[in-house]
């Protein structure tokens, strides 16, 4: 039988070891415009490392269904990656603890469809699936000369379920 990983809401809390939560209403509010926006300001620990710049790409991602075979996990070494969808729907997130190098268990999280997230430098993540159409993100994250990927296959896979 198969590992199995069953989903939990998305909240910053269980996120916090991870990355951080991109959401409206979190952080300090700022009126703007005269008036007429909010800005959530700061959520994000950005992190581009040396020799680094920010980049901003937009991802068009396949959605995918659950239940779900992780096979692969990945980090940047380099820098942060923020995942921000661009469609009102959910995604699925996937993050393990590092333990010496590698992956540890895996936790998988849903998003409500109005969150974002922002990985931390080195954090281990699934890839970006969306998990309804059309699967559009932005997506900022480390610009570099250096290798800014490191794969991680697992010998036995896991099952994400809902």
């Amino acid at each position: 039988m198969m590992r199995q990983i069953a989903c939990q809401p998305l909240t910053p809390a269980e996120f916090a070891p991870f990355g951080d939560v991109l959401q409206v209403g979190m952080g300090t509010a700022r009126v703007i415009n005269q008036g007429m926006a909010e800005r959530f300001h700061d959520l994000a620990r950005l992190d581009f490392g040396p020799g680094g710049r920010a980049g901003l790409s937009i991802f068009a991602a396949k959605p995918r269904s659950l239940p779900l075979q992780l096979d692969m996990v990945e980090r940047h070494p380099d820098g942060s990656q923020a995942f921000i969808a661009m469609d009102d729907a959910p995604f699925l997130i996937v993050v393990a603890p590092d333990q010496g190098g590698i992956p540890g268990t895996p936790r998988a999280f849903i998003s409500n469809g109005a969150q974002g997230v922002n990985f931390l430098r080195g954090t281990w993540h699934g890839v970006l699936t969306p998990l309804h159409p059309p699967g559009h993100f932005a997506v900022i994250d480390r610009i570099g000369d250096s290798p800014n990927l490191q794969e991680h296959w697992f010998t036995e896979p896991w099952l994400i379920t809902a």
